[in-house]
């Protein structure tokens, strides 16, 4: 398998379904004459044309609901933000419209459309720029969301997200788009990977933890856990890609087999998605416990603009090392 970056893995992922299917679109800031705000639709305008990748103002309530239409009319869109900062400026139209219409038209209305963007710190982005919202929006009824961490998974599931018939918020990151891999990237143009399966990395060694999380935090945890093993602690990684629907089964074995989780998540403690994660799993798998599921997050204040302070209010090595040995004891 040849090496491939998140950000070259996503636009294959585009342009494979721009050309299998002509009812799927690409709209929004930056996408066609600029090649995307992070360069993750490289090329599309100019092989799609314009009528398929469409360039917007800076206007997210207009272009999301005119998507939402699009979607309702039969078309499957795919809306990208600049930034999911900037989706607040089109909350009402997620929310209220794309989580809710199949509900209330009672099915009249199918919902195909994707809505994907980086989110969290991306150095020195000040804290306008700098929000997790997964939790707003898995607190929504109505939608799925998706967190991948690898070139391979962001493939699989931005294909899946694209084919199917409810709304999807699909979370990317400030920082991922340049990280290489080669797990998972097949040449089959419909691999595809379904929502709601984490995936399980290993320890070389019997496991005392097991560490749950997605998104750049997955890479941050394999290097913890590199550096745990060198003192003798051996953990697991469940990688959940899909934060709504959950993987509830894997979760539960990996309690079964490690008895202690510790969640990582960039988002702040307080009612974020992994605070609720805890509260599920001592719902599921209390009786597997040894010790009280741990949580690593950022610090609970708004992401300062200076680079030296920005590393100490996110999660980071030191702290997930610091609570693998609270939480092994």
């Amino acid at each position: 398998m040849a090496e491939i970056t998140v950000r070259e893995a996503l636009n294959v992922a585009l342009a494979e379904e721009l050309e299998r299917d002509s009812d799927v679109f690409l709209i929004g800031e930056e996408v066609g004459h600029y090649n995307g705000a992070y360069k993750v639709s490289q090329h599309l305008m100019e092989r799609f044309g314009e009528d398929r990748v469409i360039d917007t103002p800076i206007a997210e309530a207009g272009f999301a609901g005119l998507a939402i239409g699009a979607a309702m009319a039969g078309l499957r869109p795919i809306v990208e933000f600049m930034t999911w900062n900037f989706s607040l400026v089109a909350i009402d139209q997620l929310i209220n419209n794309a989580a809710k219409i199949h509900f209330m038209s009672g099915g009249q209305f199918k919902l195909p459309i994707v809505f994907r963007a980086p989110q969290g710190a991306g150095g020195s982005l000040a804290a306008q720029h700098s929000t997790v919202l997964e939790g707003v929006y898995a607190y929504t009824p109505g939608l799925f969301v998706v967190a991948p961490s690898t070139a391979g998974d962001m493939r699989g599931l931005l294909k899946t997200a694209v084919r199917l018939d409810n709304p999807v918020i699909f979370l990317e990151h400030e920082k991922i788009y340049a990280v290489k891999g080669t797990l998972d990237f097949p040449e089959d143009k419909d691999y595809l990977i379904p929502l709601g399966k984490a995936k399980l990395y290993e320890a070389e060694n019997p496991a005392q933890l097991t560490i749950l999380t997605w998104s750049l935090n997955f890479h941050l945890a394999r290097i913890a856990v590199e550096n745990l093993s060198k003192e003798g602690i051996y953990a697991d990684i469940l990688d959940l890609r899909t934060l709504k629907p959950v993987d509830s089964e894997a979760i539960f074995k990996a309690a079964q087999k490690t008895h202690r989780l510790l969640i990582l998540q960039e988002g702040t403690p307080v009612a974020s998605y992994g605070s609720w994660l805890s509260h599920h799993i001592q719902e599921i798998a209390f009786d597997e416990l040894d010790a009280p599921v741990s949580l690593v997050s950022a610090d609970d204040v708004p992401m300062p603009y200076t680079f030296s302070l920005e590393p100490k209010v996110l999660p980071n090595i030191d702290k997930v090392i610091n609570a693998a040995k609270t939480l092994v004891g």
